[in-house]
């Protein structure tokens, strides 16, 4: 097999988009997979912590297209915080997410009172609609321009952009 040709555009088609970084399609594919095994686990616990890490890798993923790597010795900052400020279409969810990690900490710990059933239901459940939200933004989005794809509010920042109330 030859080396791959590029075609040039027909006339009124427009251009192919940048192809996405690999490592933010190798955390694309991981959180697919987390998310996939998160929901096919009987543990609550494990199924709220791999689905929270499920999130956290497309957090990574749209990082991954919209920064450049640090150069040089910097405090760690979360990614929860990164994303509000590089992806803050995103912010809602990085706030939901992040109100979460202490409970991801108490699951991994395997604290029996970490998480209920329905908690760990509804962490999957949002986890997969912030990975499609995730993946849109980067797929619509060249590195460093703004995304107008705001889901409705979060109200008391907890619950996640677009959840009906109880």
């Amino acid at each position: 097999m030859g080396a791959a040709r590029v075609l040039p555009a027909a006339q009124g088609q427009l251009p192919l988009p940048p192809a996405l970084p690999v490592a933010a399609a190798q955390l694309l594919g991981q959180a697919h997979r987390g998310l996939a095994e998160a929901a096919g686990s009987p543990d609550p616990r494990w199924r709220y912590a791999t689905a929270h890490l499920a999130a956290l890798r497309a957090a990574a993923a749209v990082l991954a297209t919209r920064t450049e790597p640090e150069t040089g010795r910097r405090r760690p900052r979360s990614a929860w915080v990164l994303i509000s400020q590089v992806a803050p279409e995103l912010g809602e969810w990085a706030t939901f997410f992040a109100a979460g990690a202490a409970k991801r900490a108490a699951a991994e710990a395997g604290l029996s009172s970490a998480v209920t059933a329905r908690e760990a239901d509804d962490l999957v459940r949002d986890a997969g609609t912030f990975l499609r939200v995730a993946e849109a933004a980067i797929s619509r989005t060249p590195p460093g321009a703004p995304v107008r794809t705001r889901p409705g509010s979060a109200g008391d920042g907890r619950r996640p952009p677009g959840r009906p109330r109880p």
